[in-house]
């Protein structure tokens, strides 16, 4: 019986903090953001694990909510755990994974080690056009991602050509900046 009240409270709960959180982050709330992520992380390891893939959703959005604030080891270390968390439970390719790696390789991007980060963009890359339409919203803002990259290490030719490709799915969508 009490495994089932605290499952039903998780069912109720987690999903609910982590969304209020994404919230608060996005409108860059994040005093208010941290303390709904950790608890929801704390939920989630202890109701389904600390490897589970939904526990690893929940480490890359308070990986993301660091990256924004500066906050580069931090979010580096909750990058490479989900990563790893998705690497064990889940196909090498999954989406999720991809999107971790996007994520880490944009935190090395603002450190200006770009080499690093276009090597895990290259990867998410090869992950999101096996996964994805390939007129899928985020591919374009992904993509604009990559090629700011690529014009701050004056490859104009291949800046170009991704966004290009941003535009033509941006053009066949209508599509607003996604993440």
């Amino acid at each position: 019986m009490r495994l089932c009240v605290f499952l039903c409270l998780f069912e109720i709960g987690s999903p609910a903090l982590n969304n209020l959180a994404e919230l608060y982050r996005a409108q860059r709330k994040y005093a208010e953001a941290e303390p709904l992520y950790k608890r929801a992380l704390n939920i989630y390891e202890k109701a389904l694990g600390k490897e589970h893939p939904d526990t690893a959703t929940i480490l890359n959005n308070l990986a993301l909510l660091y990256s924004d604030q500066g906050k580069y080891a931090e979010a580096e270390r909750l990058f490479r755990r989900a990563i790893g968390i998705y690497e064990k439970a889940a196909e090498p390719e999954h989406l999720e994974i991809g999107r971790n790696l996007w994520g880490l390789a944009k935190l090395y991007k603002a450190q200006g080690n770009y080499t690093q980060a276009e090597v895990l963009f290259k990867r998410a890359l090869v992950i999101f056009d096996k996964k994805l339409d390939p007129y899928d919203p985020r591919l374009g803002t992904w993509l604009m991602d990559y090629a700011d990259l690529l014009w701050k290490t004056k490859r104009v030719d291949e800046a170009e050509k991704l966004e290009v490709r941003a535009a033509e799915i941006k053009a066949k969508t209508g599509s607003k900046k996604q993440d």
